[in-house]
């Protein structure tokens, strides 16, 4: 088998096994450990083929698919149909996601997946699991606008789903707040959509970015400048952030962990591709420039004001997105390598701290501040397992943090201008708020007795006495202290894969420089969607 032939072969199986996989749950919704087999046995598979993907694209170039074989490229219409395209870049990020997927599928499943209320219907949520793994793949693989918003959309149905999971009012609150300000994005990207095709008469990523070239430069500023809203919306790009710290802390670990991991990551990813591909002459960078340096400051600011852990890394999530779009907007290779880097090692290290946040509140009952206090004497395991992906997260050397941060600030600062300048001094300022906000959550919930916190006498107080819902379901659970094995095996396997970020980094930064070398050579994707070639042979 030739290696363009395997490539079409492995493109659409991680969206066909991820949806296959969901109707296969539902159909067995009840029988619960088959369900388990069923999505576990799915997401590894996903994995397997998202591993070979990416050697293969790695070696031969970027290949695409025209789905229902109707043909490359039409004259004067371009390619018809579903065309689904695997580079460098969309490869890895199958392979992160699909590795966060399956480590949040096994701490669900290990939790329960109940987070301490038997009313929850379980039995839905392993089947829109695996929606929402779908919607994941098929963005990122996704080779024309349309197609990108059809993951958009499966990713909000599900994700609406989870968030709301247990149906209590706090959840479907959050959920109505969440599920407005998406529909609001998708109506602002499908707007995006119905202009470009006025523009070009054509969504095909490939053939847009030939066309655009001949649109003129105002009209192309314009349509980017839509699109950029509906993706900067669904990354939490600063100021269309504020409906995150409100929407993922309210749902159950498992769910925050990977909405934390992965969604903003997608809409990353869509700015990455409308950036590069389509409107790469750079209009609205000093804009980008501007979006990411108050993203860090206003999100880190955010989060020194929080004392609940959940809504503090809520903030932090959309602190650090204003690192990736710092390298974006800086269209030069080493800024956009060193974005591809942080996403990978953003994804990796913010599902394993909200994953840490569960099993704080298992340990403790409590994932505030001013409950907690003594868990470094009572678990050193839980002491462990937070502080290695927080100072991760605060870019202490040698972790991956501190690697990925330094690419960024290396490509800041030879871009020279002033405003890169700034950039380079904000993520600085950010980077050190970041370690001081860690650092308060170790003094607070770890070091200092629990006695000294403000509120630390609730743990003791009789059920009968309590009226928050949160303190009674905790404070009635017979193991309360244990971790089970199901919940730390997988959130050890994440810190595992951060670290290997760190003890590779030469290997993975090499392969962030050559996808980030890819993506700015347009004529390489261009080539394999409409030739029908392979890419580029490096």
């Amino acid at each position: 088998m030739s290696a363009a032939h395997l490539g079409q072969v492995l493109i659409p199986l991680p969206v066909l096994i991820s949806m296959i996989a969901a109707a296969a749950t539902l159909i067995a919704g009840r029988r619960p450990r088959l369900q388990r087999y069923i999505a576990l046995g799915a997401l590894a598979a996903v994995f397997g083929v998202s591993a070979a993907l990416l050697v293969v694209v790695d070696r031969y170039g970027t290949m695409a698919l025209q789905v229902g074989g109707w043909g490359p490229s039409v004259p004067g219409m371009g390619p018809l149909g579903i065309t689904l395209v695997a580079d460098r870049l969309s490869a890895l990020m199958l392979v992160v996601s699909t590795i966060v997927l399956l480590a949040v599928v096994f701490y669900a499943i290990g939790q329960g997946i109940r987070d301490g209320d038997d009313r929850q219907p379980v039995s839905i949520f392993l089947p829109t699991y695996l929606v929402l793994a779908a919607g994941v793949c098929n963005a990122f693989l996704a080779g024309d606008l349309f197609n990108l918003f059809v993951g958009f959309e499966v990713l909000l149905a599900a994700s609406f789903v989870l968030l709301t999971i247990g149906a209590s009012e706090e959840r479907v609150r959050a959920g109505i707040a969440y599920v407005m300000v998406s529909m609001v994005s998708s109506l602002i990207f499908l707007l995006g959509i119905a202009l470009v095709y006025a523009a070009t008469g054509t969504l095909n990523l490939a053939e847009l970015a030939v066309r655009l070239d001949e649109v003129p430069q105002g009209t192309r500023g314009a349509l980017f400048a839509v699109l950029l809203v509906a993706f900067g919306i669904k990354a939490a790009v600063f100021p269309l952030s504020t409906w995150l710290p409100d929407s993922y802390p309210t749902a159950p670990a498992p769910v925050t962990a990977v909405f934390a991991g992965l969604l903003t990551k997608v809409g990353v990813y869509a700015i990455i591709r409308a950036h590069s591909l389509l409107f790469p002459s750079g209009g609205l960078d000093p804009v980008l420039l501007v979006a990411a340096l108050l993203t860090m400051l206003v999100g880190i600011l955010g989060a020194i004001a929080q004392s609940d852990i959940k809504r503090l890394l809520s903030f932090t999530l959309v602190s650090h997105i204003g690192y990736m779009v710092f390298g974006i907007a800086l269209s030069s290779r080493l800024g956009m390598s060193g974005a591809i880097y942080y996403v990978a090692h953003h994804i990796i290290v913010q599902t394993t701290l909200f994953l840490v946040v569960g099993l704080i509140e298992r340990q403790a009952g409590a994932s505030t501040l001013r409950r907690l206090g003594g868990l470094a004497a009572a678990s050193p395991m839980l002491a462990f397992v937070f502080v290695v992906p927080a100072l991760n997260l605060g870019g202490i050397p040698p972790f991956s943090g501190f690697i990925g941060k330094v690419a960024l600030l290396e490509a800041g600062g030879a871009n020279g201008s002033v405003l890169a300048w700034t950039l380079v001094a904000g993520s600085v300022l950010t980077s050190l708020l970041t370690l001081y906000v860690v650092v308060r959550v170790w003094t607070k919930a770890f070091w200092r007795a629990r006695a000294d916190a403000p509120e630390g006498q609730v743990s003791a107080t009789p059920v009968a006495l309590l009226d928050d819902a949160e303190d009674i379901a905790y404070a009635d659970r017979a193991d309360v202290g244990r971790i089970p094995f199901g919940m730390l095996a997988p959130t050890m396997a994440l810190i595992g894969v951060g670290l290997i970020l760190t003890v590779a980094a030469g290997p993975i930064f090499g392969y962030s420089e050559r996808a980030a070398e890819q993506i700015l050579d347009r004529g390489n994707y261009v080539s394999a969607v409409i030739g029908g070639q392979r890419g580029d042979e490096g």
